[in-house]
């Protein structure tokens, strides 16, 4: 199956992390979070006080940024400038900062050019919100994972209180919306589900139920 491409994307929240790292284990292949790469650019721009409206400091940023993603036991660590950043970037700031770098077009042509490097050689589950309509527009297999705007804030509720972070309901709900709103309003490469793909709603369904779902799909195509 050398060349074989999973493509799953969605909105924030769906769960597409969880879901990617584990199909990809069962299959044995290697799982590319590509928002975790942006989250890794929002970051970096935070800490260094570029301003998301300033595309020459983003991309003197990207061209100059070391970026790993590097599989430990169950996680993908995100190492950035050799630093781990794998927790720094999942906090509502940098959420809601990365809806604005990732609009940027010179972020994504500088990712997806890293992205596309990362998966030619096949045999990858890549997880994002343009995965199958524009970084592999013809991955042999795609799904669009979605949930609720409510069942995803209460997912990332419960996620950020886990933290001990004081976080409400209502506001991680609004924020949730926020995000989709960014996401799929933006210009360049916006959130949608690509024409072929397979879209699985997981507001009712357990972790093993989306990845069964998905195993039968993927073992579908693989015999066709």
């Amino acid at each position: 199956m050398n060349g074989f491409i999973i493509a799953i994307d969605g909105p924030s929240g769906a769960g597409k992390s969880t879901i990617t790292r584990l199909l990809a284990k069962r299959l044995g292949f290697l799982h590319i979070d590509t928002g975790a790469m942006f989250r890794a650019v929002a970051l970096m721009a935070q800490q260094a006080g570029i301003d998301p409206a300033d595309r020459e400091g983003l991309a003197n940023l990207c061209n100059g940024l070391s970026l790993d993603l590097v599989a430990e036991n169950d996680h993908c660590r995100v190492v950035a400038n050799g630093e781990d950043v794998t927790t720094a970037i999942r906090t509502p700031d940098i959420s809601l900062l990365t809806s604005k770098i990732s609009a940027v077009g010179v972020v994504r042509n500088c990712l997806l050019e890293r992205q596309r490097q990362m998966g030619r050689t096949g045999r990858v589950v890549l997880e994002g919100r343009d995965i199958g309509t524009v970084v592999f527009p013809d991955a042999q297999v795609k799904f669009y994972l979605t949930a609720s705007a409510e069942e995803r804030g209460r997912r990332r509720y419960l996620e950020l209180s886990a933290k001990g972070e004081q976080v409400s309901l209502e506001q991680t709900i609004a924020e949730v919306r926020q995000r989709d709103d960014a996401d799929r309003r933006r210009p360049i490469a916006p959130l949608r589900k690509a024409d072929d793909a397979v879209e699985i709603d997981s507001s009712a369904l357990s972790i093993e139920e989306v990845v069964e779902r998905m195993e039968r799909v993927i073992t579908e195509r693989r015999t066709r």
